[in-house]
């Protein structure tokens, strides 16, 4: 089973690399819900993560992630003491904190530039993630971690990406550079001359034409002026 996991993350890594431009070290923002579940199903997360989506990882949360994890006392004081030991990324909740699912929502706006993944247990926080093309989702079932197949949100994304409808600039570019390395461009305008060969008048065949009207129009005329001096010599 560890092994088609794994076949699997790699996949999912995959698509998320070539369409979405995920690197190493990949960012894994994490909230408390995740952290609980990973000391209950004893889950070294540091540990296991970089070899599950196979290359390196930064495990990162938020401030208001931790204070939440602080105002459940108790209850949560080993998740607090995993995310304490994370790095903490700057939010906008400076003075006012809010819940740990509100601030990493904000994380990820306008099209997840610092391409995050998130790491939750929480089905809502999930859902709204799901909405939102090229964030790569966590979560742990079965004792194991598991990094969620791409949405039809993204995958949507991707179809019109692949058909130009919503390619930025630098990718329009990108993708010119790629399908001259393949020689696809060359082709298409190989094909494009070809046809325009075919379609237009072979200029050779046009002047061949007009030197035989010319001849043929010469002819009765010179047979005219032999015949004329004929009638004369009469």
């Amino acid at each position: 089973l560890g092994g088609t996991r794994q076949k699997h993350a790699k996949k999912i890594m995959g698509f998320y690399k070539h369409n979405f431009q995920f690197r190493e070290p990949f960012q894994v923002l994490l909230d408390g819900t995740f952290c609980q579940a990973a000391l209950r199903n004893k889950i070294q997360i540091r540990e296991q993560l970089p070899g599950y989506l196979d290359g390196a990882a930064q495990l990162c949360t938020t401030r208001c992630v931790i204070k939440e994890l602080e105002s459940l006392g108790k209850a949560l004081y080993g998740a607090k003491l995993i995310a304490q030991r994370f790095e903490v990324r700057n939010c906008s909740h400076h003075k006012n904190p809010v819940s740990g699912s509100t601030c990493l929502l904000s994380m990820i706006e306008d099209g997840n530039p610092h391409h995050f993944f998130i790491a939750t247990q929480d089905q809502d926080l999930s859902n709204k993630v799901k909405r939102k093309p090229g964030i790569p989702l966590l979560f742990i079932i079965q004792n194991t971690m598991v990094l969620d197949k791409p949405s039809p949100k993204s995958l949507a994304f991707v179809q019109k990406l692949q058909t130009n409808q919503l390619v930025p600039e630098y990718q329009k570019q990108s993708i010119v550079e790629l399908k001259e390395k393949e020689g696809l461009v060359k082709q298409e305008g190989e094909k494009r001359r070809k046809r325009k060969r075919a379609g237009g008048p072979n200029p050779l065949s046009c002047l061949k034409k007009k030197k035989k009207k010319t001849q043929e129009g010469q002819e009765p005329s010179a047979e005219k002026k032999k015949r004329r001096k004929r009638k004369r010599n009469r």
